[in-house]
């Protein structure tokens, strides 16, 4: 058993996820999806969309347009499918998901029920070639964003069981293609039942992490029922080659004890710690309960709230500095201007202390959106307003 103090563990993390020290950034967006196994996509843009908002966090400012070739890239280098939620994912990792598709394939639907006629959207994919919703008339029936079209149902099915893949976009619709012509065979006929997936997600998940709870793999996952129990089964054999550890002021024993990728407590983490604003869909903080635990910082994207109910903002971005979350900002653009509505440091830390690191984040990220200023509204103490507008 390896013993680790709190603030051990939280470096061990940061290393982990690619936000301490040089090395996180060789090998450029390739290697950080590699190395982070999933990263989230969500259709919400403020600054930028999350998956570009992640790799700039960890790369610094690296181009857009740089980031969407490597994510999607031909050949496929990557592929969109149910991780954590959907997420960009490598495309060596077809296989691990084979779990998943099974399972979608059993209970023939997930938000809707499948229409008829998804073999002959299947056959047109097939004739055709690679296709969108648009080619196929459409994404949406005229109603709420649920209610999809008969063919976007199909061609999401048909994407849900493995027949078809995303593995590029254009214009932010997806390009639905065959499995068979996207996929290398070699990925694609690699044949795993539901043990060996999630035991390889499982390492997967820890070496992401770096040190994680039970439930903090299974969030990763989004393994529940049976498909846990697996991967309870590979934590206690063994099989998932991650070791157990302790963290101080961590849940012990049973479920709640924690894990650890092996090479990632080898040795100490050293290099310097990155500042920066954190999209709400990273996978720093995608469990709100250990980005309490792990950065002693309560977290909740009020982007569902009701806009006078909201405590700090639309899309609130933590601010990540010295190896710790120090606040938060909720910003947004007017023409070439960063404004943050308002910007809140997290208590008991001095405004003269931080202030610099929040003008650091908000200008580096204002400066890889292509914005010449930055304009703070309102600041959470008072006295930390006038200097971040100085």
């Amino acid at each position: 058993m390896i013993d680790l103090t709190a603030d051990e563990a939280r470096r061990v993390i940061l290393r982990a996820q690619g936000l301490l020290g040089a090395d996180a950034r060789k090998g450029g967006t390739q290697q950080m999806l590699r190395r982070l196994g999933a990263v989230q996509l969500d259709t919400i843009s403020v600054l930028a969309r999350s998956h570009e908002l992640v790799a700039y966090a960890r790369l610094g400012a690296v181009g857009r347009s740089a980031v969407e070739q490597a994510y999607w890239h031909n050949p496929a280098r990557s592929f969109e499918y149910w991780c954590h939620a959907a997420c960009i994912l490598p495309i060596e990792h077809w296989p691990l998901y084979a779990f998943r598709r099974r399972a979608y394939r059993d209970r023939r639907q997930r938000w809707h029920q499948v229409p008829d006629g998804v073999d002959k959207l299947l056959d047109q994919v097939r004739d055709s070639g690679p296709l969108t919703t648009s080619d196929v008339g459409g994404a949406k029936n005229g109603g709420p964003w649920w209610d999809w079209s008969d063919s976007k149902i199909g061609l999401e099915w048909l994407l849900d069981i493995g027949e078809l893949v995303c593995t590029r976009r254009v214009g932010w619709r997806r390009v639905y293609d065959l499995a068979e012509r996207a996929v290398p065979a070699d990925v694609r006929n690699d044949d795993l039942s539901d043990d060996e997936c999630i035991t390889r997600l499982a390492a997967i998940a820890g070496r992401s992490l770096g040190v994680a709870t039970r439930a903090d793999l299974a969030d990763f996952m989004r393994v529940t029922g049976h498909r846990a129990q697996i991967l309870d089964e590979a934590l206690l054999s063994g099989a998932s080659g991650l070791v157990p550890v302790t963290v101080s002021g961590w849940p012990r024993g049973g479920r709640t004890g924690a894990w650890a990728d092996p090479a990632a407590v080898a040795s100490e983490p050293r290099g310097r710690h990155r500042t920066t604003l954190v999209s709400p869909f990273d996978s720093l903080i995608w469990h709100r309960g250990r980005t309490q635990r792990v950065f002693d910082f309560v977290y909740k994207l009020e982007l569902y709230v009701p806009k006078h109910k909201r405590v700090h903002g639309y899309f609130t971005m933590p601010v990540l500095s010295g190896g710790r979350l120090i606040g938060r900002v909720d910003p947004a653009r007017e023409g070439s201007t960063l404004v943050a509505r308002r910007v809140t440091l997290e208590p008991g830390l001095s405004p003269a202390k931080w202030a610099g690191a929040v003008r650091e984040a908000l200008w580096s990220a204002a400066s890889w959106v292509g914005c010449d200023d930055v304009r703070v509204e309102i600041a959470e103490p008072p006295e930390l307003l006038p200097l971040l507008n100085a």
